[in-house]
């Protein structure tokens, strides 16, 4: 209790914030106050049956949904053994073709890949080298012809030379 009796005794301290003050208008309380400018108000005049035009055909469209929606839902309950195959056919249907797509367009680039890689390694265009093989070719099969020609003649002179 003394405590108490001694705690009472002594000064509490208090702190002390200065405040903002408000300040008065020039000319104090009777000063004209600015009004809205010409440009203002007519944009508000403007602006406010635009937006409530447009708000109430949110509303319109909204309540057309919800129409829609409430008719469609038997609809889709009834048909939903029908519907719902049809959605995976259709769904198995487009991601084949972009599938196929996709894998077109892959070998295509790739054929143009190997051309181009090809026209670098030779320096010539795939037919002209394709050309140049074929001819090539075309000789070395007539000089292997040519020589089985030979061969067979020999072989027939000597069966000729071995019967006399």
């Amino acid at each position: 209790m003394a405590d108490r009796d001694r705690d009472r005794a002594q000064p509490q301290q208090v702190q002390v914030r200065p405040q903002q003050q408000y300040r008065l208008p020039e000319g104090g309380l009777d000063a004209p106050r600015k009004g809205y400018s010409t440009s203002q108000i007519l944009a508000v005049i403007t602006l406010l049956p635009v937006s409530g035009t447009l708000l109430c055909l949110a509303g319109l469209t909204l309540l057309g949904s919800l129409i829609g929606l409430a008719v469609a839902t038997p609809l889709l309950v009834i048909f939903s053994p029908i519907l719902v195959p049809a959605v995976i056919l259709i769904g198995g249907a487009t991601t084949a073709f972009l599938t196929s797509g996709a894998f077109g367009l892959t070998g295509l680039s790739s054929l143009s890949w190997v051309l181009n890689s090809f026209r670098q390694a030779t320096g010539k265009e795939p037919l002209d080298y394709a050309k140049g093989r074929v001819q090539e070719a075309i000789v070395q099969v007539g000089e292997r012809t040519k020589q089985t020609g030979e061969i067979i003649k020999s072989k027939a002179q000597e069966g000729a030379a071995a019967r006399t």
